[in-house]
């Protein structure tokens, strides 16, 4: 083995995950292989759903109806289960991508639509748009119509014509509300997620964690918010309420604690077990926020740090896999 298969990249929102994403799409293909074994990445986020979901309610709303997702713009889930719909939505992702499928003969609203019914129902919830009158489901349609395109496109653009010489990189969060004991309940925090992904995916991953902590993420999620451009990874903002009682803590610590072996987190899938090694990246001095701006305005000796800082990182979890 010379390069990870798939990275699972995990942290607190705003604790600098997507900003790492852009540093390595800046590197050259020879330096991502050589100094962090990665191969040329193939990007994965559960948040163009998370923003696609929102947007339904905003839609439903407008029109006097009953939300579906969220109990406002500025509040949690309904229904917490949705964290492991997310999850579903992912593995749907990767096998879309290991068999290069498209969808076909449908609107790409009405695509997405069912994926999210089809996801819930995975774990649980009864399907809650196809249930709508089709006067309502036109109108949402009409709503997210660009935002299903645009994220239809950006999943199908990432298809390689060959997986040789790549690594797809998963980022999601997870945690469970400010104060709360472990371990977490259920569908809250990495565990009860990692336990939904896709066997392939478990057997290949090895999970890269940014850690900052709670506090410092809230910080950092307040300043990166644009109210302009809601549905970007980098500008995004969680709100506060969210940030508290699903942010406030997370559980990856602790999972690494009562895990069978040292440096991973034992995920326990059925009558499965998969031992996914686990690198910490400290990220609580704010390495990474200036990787927002322009790459040509990157101060040079905090890109030579942060490299030096991720290596270090990346090579423990290559030693944790190889052993």
């Amino acid at each position: 083995m010379k390069m990870f298969d798939i990275v699972l990249l995990l942290g607190l929102p705003a604790s600098g995950k997507s900003e790492i994403r852009r540093l390595m799409a800046s590197m050259s293909d020879q330096e991502l292989e050589k100094d962090f074994h990665i191969g040329k990445t193939i990007d994965m986020d559960d948040f163009p759903y998370v923003f696609i979901m929102r947007k339904i309610d905003e839609s439903l709303e407008n029109i006097n109806q009953p939300r579906l997702f969220y109990f406002s713009d500025e509040k949690p889930f309904i229904d917490p289960r949705d964290w492991l719909t997310l999850v579903h939505l992912l593995n749907e992702d990767y096998r879309d991508l290991k068999q290069k499928s498209m969808f076909k003969d449908e609107l790409p609203s009405h695509f997405v639509m069912r994926r999210i019914d089809m996801a819930g129902q995975k774990v649980g919830i009864q399907p809650r748009l196809q249930k709508l009158r089709k006067d309502i489901l036109d109108q949402i349609s009409k709503s997210i119509e660009k935002d299903a395109e645009d994220l239809l496109e950006e999943k199908y653009k990432t298809y390689p014509e060959t997986f040789e010489g790549k690594t797809i990189m998963i980022e999601f969060a997870r945690g469970g509300s400010d104060g709360s004991k472990m371990p977490l309940d259920f569908p809250f925090g990495y565990a009860h997620s990692l336990a939904q992904l896709d066997d392939d995916i478990l057997r290949k991953s090895v999970i890269f964690y940014n850690w900052v902590t709670p506090a410092e993420s809230r910080r950092k999620n307040s300043e990166r918010a644009n109210p302009d451009d809601p549905g970007s990874i980098l500008h995004h903002g969680v709100p506060i309420e969210v940030m508290l009682k699903e942010y406030g803590t997370d559980d990856i610590f602790w999972l690494e604690k009562i895990s069978e072996k040292s440096n991973t987190v034992t995920v326990i899938k059925d009558s499965k077990k998969f031992m996914i090694p686990l690198g910490i990246f400290d990220n609580g001095s704010d390495r990474t926020t200036f990787l927002r701006s322009d790459p040509d305005l990157w101060d040079k000796n905090k890109v030579k740090e942060i490299k030096q800082a991720l290596k270090s990182t990346f090579d423990l979890l290559f030693q944790i896999q190889k052993s």
